[in-house]
C-alpha cells in the first residue's frame, strides 16, 4: 500500500510539473503576440498634404504614397521616407546671404567672357521637388549636384557671350538660357527636381576696373543719347521738307497749268483778231490801238501841263498824289493844271468815234 500510494504521489507530482511548462509557453506566446501587434502597429505613418511618401523594403523603392494616413511593414523591414514636395528651395550662386547682408564667393562668381572678359555674376535659383523618388534615391546630394549643374550652365552661358550683352541688355536671356539648361541637365541625371525661377541679382565687372567700365557705360549712353536726338530731329524735319517739296510740286502745276490756259487763251484770241483783222485790217488796227492806248493810260497816273502855260510858277503836289494813288489802287483821275486850247492838246479818241468804229467793224 505505502508503495502505491507512494507512487500514486509521485504520479500526481508529474502532473503538476507537466503543466507549468505548458503555462510558461501560453505566456510567453501572449507576450510575443503582444509585442508583434505594437510592432505591426508602429508601420502606421501618416503623410502630410505636402508631403510625398517614399516607401522601402529592405532597402530597396516600393513605392510613392500620398497625403493621408498609411501602413508599411516597421523598421528593420521597412522604411517610410518624408519628402516636402511643395517647399520652394533656393540654391545661391556667387554669394551667400548672411545677417548682414551677403557674402562674396569669388571663385564662384567670377567667369570669362566670349570676348576674353571677366565678369562677377550672381544668381539664385528656386525649385521645388517633382519626384520624391529620384530625389531619394538617384543622388545622394540632389541639392549640391543642382548647384554645381546650375554653376555649368552659367559658365557656358556667359562663356558664349559677350561682356556688353551680359552686363546690359542681354540678362533676361541669359536668365533664360540658365533656366532651359538647368531644367534639362536635371531631368537627364534624374534629380526630380522642377526650377521654378532664377534670378541674375548681379552682375558687374570686377571691383579693379569698374570705374572705367562706367566711364564706358556713360560714353555709350551719351552716344544712345545723341543717336536718338538725331533720330527725333530727323523725324521732325523729313516729313516737313517732304511736305513742303509737295506743295512747291502742286504750286508748279497749278502754275504749269495757269500759263498754259493763259497762252492757250492768248493763242485763240490772237487768231480770232487775225480773222477779224483779214476782213477788216484798218477797223482792226484801229481798234487795237485804242485798247492798247486804254489799257496802259488806265492803269497808270496821269498829270497834263501846257506847254504854252504862263510864266507864273505852277505847285505841284505830286508826291501827295502818288501817295494817294498807290493806297487807292486804281489810276488818279487826269489833273488840268491849266486851261488850254483844244488845239494845243493831244487828241484822244472821242467816245463817237471808239463807237463808229466798233459799228463799222461789225458790220
Amino acid at each position: 500500500k505505502f508503495n502505491g500510494a507512494n507512487n500514486n504521489g509521485q504520479g500526481g507530482g508529474s502532473d503538476s510539473n507537466g503543466d507549468t511548462p505548458q503555462a510558461f509557453k501560453m505566456g510567453v506566446g501572449a507576450v510575443v503576440g503582444i509585442a508583434g501587434a505594437i510592432w505591426l502597429a508602429t508601420g502606421l505613418y501618416i503623410i502630410d498634404p505636402a508631403e510625398r511618401g517614399v516607401v522601402t523594403i529592405f532597402g530597396a523603392y516600393s513605392s510613392e504614397t500620398g497625403a493621408g494616413p498609411h501602413w508599411n511593414w516597421p523598421s528593420p523591414i521597412g522604411n517610410v521616407i518624408k519628402v516636402n514636395v511643395e517647399q520652394i528651395r533656393n540654391a545661391e550662386l556667387g554669394y551667400r546671404s548672411v545677417k548682414n547682408g551677403l557674402s562674396d564667393v569669388g571663385g564662384e562668381s567670377l567667369m570669362l567672357t566670349q570676348d576674353e572678359n571677366i565678369v562677377d555674376v550672381k544668381l539664385a535659383i528656386q525649385y521645388s521637388i517633382s519626384n520624391a523618388a529620384h530625389y531619394v534615391f538617384n543622388h545622394v546630394e540632389p541639392d549640391a549636384a543642382l548647384k554645381e549643374i546650375t554653376e555649368s550652365a552659367l559658365r557656358e552661358v556667359v562663356g558664349k557671350s559677350k561682356m556688353d550683352f551680359v552686363l546690359t541688355e542681354g540678362r533676361s536671356q541669359v536668365v533664360a538660357r540658365v533656366k532651359d539648361l538647368v531644367q534639362s541637365t536635371s531631368e537627364a541625371y534624374k534629380l526630380g527636381i522642377q526650377v521654378s525661377s532664377v534670378n541674375l541679382q548681379d552682375a558687374q565687372p570686377p571691383e579693379q576696373v569698374q570705374a572705367a567700365f562706367a566711364d564706358v557705360v556713360k560714353a555709350r549712353e551719351d552716344r544712345q543719347r545723341v543717336i536718338n536726338e538725331a533720330e527725333a530731329y530727323a523725324n521732325d524735319i523729313i516729313p516737313r521738307a517732304r511736305g513742303q517739296s509737295a506743295r512747291l510740286v502742286e504750286e508748279a502745276n497749278a502754275y504749269r497749268d495757269q500759263v498754259t490756259a493763259r497762252s492757250e487763251g492768248e493763242a485763240s484770241r490772237f487768231t480770232n483778231i487775225l480773222t477779224q483783222y483779214k476782213l477788216a485790217p484798218e477797223v482792226t488796227r484801229q481798234r487795237m490801238y485804242l485798247e492798247a492806248v486804254e489799257s496802259v493810260l488806265g492803269a497808270s497816273s496821269k498829270i497834263m501841263v501846257s506847254s504854252k502855260a504862263s510864266n507864273q510858277m505852277l505847285y505841284l503836289p505830286l508826291d501827295k498824289w502818288m501817295t494817294e494813288d498807290a493806297a487807292k489802287r486804281h489810276p488818279s483821275p487826269v489833273n488840268a493844271v491849266d486851261a488850254l486850247p483844244a488845239s494845243s492838246m493831244q487828241p484822244s479818241p472821242s467816245p463817237s468815234l471808239r463807237d463808229n468804229l466798233r459799228s463799222r467793224e461789225t458790220r
